[in-house]
């Protein structure tokens, strides 16, 4: 797991830390990790049946009935300029709010919950995709990768 994960706070300063920090659900998309505030986030499942809906836009996957709310499914592949994701039975999605409605986000693997300190996070580089640096609220060097911190708000606005 990573060190940067989850982990009861220990001492005074360990609780200090804790709130400045920002948690996380991480996911992948192809192969680079993302991150979505948790706050946001209401639900993570598999999406067995996903309906067409005529006449959308290129990202709008279809939707689903999500314990009898329908939900918009957004291909976030297609969103930062990749190939559309395939629809099979391994369709893994994180459910968010935007608006008061709730949209599914198809991802390709979800990740852990992560507990990063805001000091850690850095400012949009330059050289990310361009399409990517639309929707990051910023990245964190994490070990051995880069997590890009994804804004809800301007992913689901475009």
């Amino acid at each position: 797991m990573n060190e940067l994960a989850m982990k009861e706070p220990d001492s005074a300063s360990d609780m200090s830390l804790e709130s400045n920090a920002t948690q996380y659900v991480t996911f992948k998309v192809m192969d680079q990790l993302f991150g979505v505030d948790v706050l946001k986030v209401q639900d993570i499942l598999k999406t067995d049946v996903i309906a067409f809906v005529p006449l959308a836009p290129p990202e709008v996957t279809g939707s689903i009935n999500l314990r009898g709310r329908i939900v918009t499914v957004i291909d976030v592949r297609v969103c930062l300029g990749m190939p559309a994701q395939e629809i099979d039975e391994k369709n893994i999605g994180v459910t968010v709010e935007h608006d008061n409605d709730l949209y599914t986000l198809r991802v390709d693997q979800i990740g852990e919950v992560l507990d990063l300190p805001v000091s850690k996070r850095e400012d949009i580089p330059n050289t990310l995709d361009a399409e990517w640096h639309k929707f990051a609220s910023g990245v964190y060097q994490l070990e051995g990768e880069l997590m890009v911190a994804l804004d809800i708000d301007k992913l689901l606005r475009h």
